[in-house]
């Protein structure tokens, strides 16, 4: 079981930058997935989170509107488009996997089985 993250780098203010996650080893589909991110020296944040098959999705109120996750099923790979980017959404950035992930608890990173092994988005002004 492994997830691999990549598509992380350096973007000026207001760009925008599109992180993939593949999977190997497991289905995403059958999993809640979802991405997060940690800046140095906070707590790792759920940024985007979804299970489709039960209708739940989670957006940190500070990307709403400007990220969106998505998942490609024949590709088996999560993705997570993010425009209008600011300075603060500078982190190192992870994506996840759980199979028994609470409905109101998408954002909380306790609920994920596997994660991938971030990639940094840096965002200058």
């Amino acid at each position: 079981v492994q997830l691999q993250a990549s598509g992380g780098g350096l973007v000026e203010s207001g760009g925008s930058l599109r992180l993939s996650c593949a999977a190997s080893g497991f289905t995403l589909d059958d999993y809640t997935t979802g991405w997060f991110r940690q800046a140095p020296g906070k707590e790792r944040e759920g940024v985007a989170c979804f299970n489709e098959r039960k209708g739940y999705t989670y957006y940190l109120d500070s990307v709403k509107g400007r990220f969106i996750i998505s998942r490609d099923d024949v590709k088996n790979t999560l993705y997570l488009q993010m425009n209008s980017l600011k300075p603060e959404d500078t982190a190192v950035y992870f994506c996840a996997a759980g199979s028994a992930v609470h409905s109101i608890r998408l954002h909380v990173p306790n609920e994920y089985d596997y994660w991938g092994q971030g990639t940094l988005v840096t965002v200058s002004s």
